[in-house]
């Protein structure tokens, strides 16, 4: 197994951290080279993309991705963490809420927005974690950061706690945005509290929850060698990008870092416009990705992925 490669689509559990479940995948297949696509916070589940092997060399290109997330927001109360997990600093009764409130403020929360990260939150100040600092108890001040938001949409209205409603929104954004902060400023902007009781991501690029694997059963089926069943391949997070096809004479060429020229390849026309594209050998096996040089038309090769 040690010359597996290529992406699992895993339905992260509750109370494992996101590399705990690259640890599992670790001890699963005997391989060291194994990393995620975007950390979720211990609480929240749903889908996490593991990268096995070379598959690591592309995870960017999925943590850049859009991602959808279904957010569950509890009104009226507010903890230090800004989730369920985290101590109350205060509470209050909400009962003034209305769905039509919600909606109304949640348009102040869309496109490109400054958004304030939670202290309880693993980014560097100073060189330390944030929540390291918090932890010690000391004052944590952390620079709002542009986000992007895409949708947000309020999928239920839970009123049967009138003092404390719940709402629960789905919510598209790009990376950096925090569910958990968001749960907090509407609350603020609401006029009262608010945090995150439950978080699932449903969807990360192409990976969706409805397709994501147990890790119980993801771990069961790669023990037993069972790969083909739930790795992906990595050129199917790519699926959009456009494929050149190379002769058997030009993979050495690219193993080498050297340009290819466009009469060394058969590429559509349609395709020509494009900057960057996958690149095939004769068999159909991906060999890298490569950029073209706009002056001599030449391609160049970036992230060659080696041969078993």
């Amino acid at each position: 197994m040690m010359n597996l490669r290529g992406f699992i689509n895993i339905d992260k559990p509750k109370d494992l951290t996101s590399f705990d479940v690259v640890r599992e995948i670790r001890k699963a297949t005997k391989i060291k080279k194994v990393g995620h696509a975007g950390t979720l916070d211990p609480d929240a589940t749903g889908v996490l993309p593991i990268a096995i092997g070379q598959a690591t060399r592309f995870l960017p290109f999925l943590v850049d991705s859009t991602k959808k997330y279904r957010g569950i927001i509890r009104f009226g109360i507010s903890t230090d963490t800004y989730d369920s997990s985290g101590r109350i600093t205060a509470q209050e009764d909400a009962s003034n809420l209305t769905r039509n409130s919600i909606n109304e403020n949640l348009k102040h929360f869309i496109g490109d927005i400054l958004q304030k990260p939670p202290i309880y939150s693993a980014i560097k100040k100073n060189g330390v974690r944030a929540y390291t600092i918090a932890r010690q108890g000391k004052r944590v001040d952390l620079e709002p950061r542009k986000v992007r938001v895409l949708e947000l949409i309020l999928k239920r209205f839970d009123y049967s706690n009138p003092k404390h409603p719940l709402a629960e929104i789905e919510i598209i954004c790009e990376k950096g945005f925090y569910i958990r902060s968001l749960a907090h400023d509407l609350g603020l902007k609401l006029g009262t509290y608010g945090h995150l009781e439950e978080l699932s991501r449903t969807q990360v690029g192409q990976f969706k929850l409805e397709n994501s694997v147990d890790l119980s059963q993801a771990k069961k089926l790669l023990e037993n060698g069972d790969t083909d069943q739930i790795v992906n391949s990595i050129d199917s997070i790519l699926e959009d990008w456009p494929a050149i096809i190379i002769g058997p004479n030009d993979v050495a060429r690219i193993y080498n870092g050297v340009d290819i020229h466009i009469k060394d390849i058969q590429m559509s026309s349609q395709q020509s416009d494009y900057d960057n594209a996958k690149c095939y050998g004769p068999n159909g096996e991906l060999i890298a990705l490569v950029k073209k040089n706009k002056t001599n038309g030449a391609w160049h090769p970036y992230k060659v992925i080696q041969p078993n």
